[in-house]
């Protein structure tokens, strides 16, 4: 069975946090626990918080075994961006983006990743 869970609107660059991402995919969660608790980013902390309620919606939800569970898919889109000012040289007012991310993690039990 496979179990999702989604963080919607995480404030950090879409871009960043699937530099992080990219280390956990396609492997088991014991294995991708360690890599998350021993990469110091924001990213990695985030993502964590998300992998853990993915396994915890498999084992309370499905009655998986937390042991078998793997990363089927893991991903980030990029969420809203909120759009805040910055003064620049000679009067002028630019943009600043402030960009956010939908951090998704779908884990399973099955044997193969599809």
């Amino acid at each position: 069975m496979e179990a999702y869970a989604i963080h919607k609107n995480a404030l950090i660059k879409p871009r960043l946090a699937r530099m992080t991402m990219d280390l956990i995919r396609g492997k088991d969660v014991e294995t991708a626990r360690g890599i998350l608790e021993n990469t110091n980013t924001k990213a990695s902390r985030l993502i964590l918080k998300v992998l853990n309620s993915a396994v915890s919606n498999a084992v309370n939800n499905n009655g998986a075994v937390e042991e078998n569970l793997k990363i089927k898919e893991c991903f980030v889109n990029p969420g809203p961006i909120y759009k805040r000012i910055k003064f620049a040289s000679r009067g002028h007012v630019d943009r600043h983006d402030k960009r956010s991310s939908h951090i998704t993690v779908c884990v399973t039990d099955e044997g193969g990743n599809k």
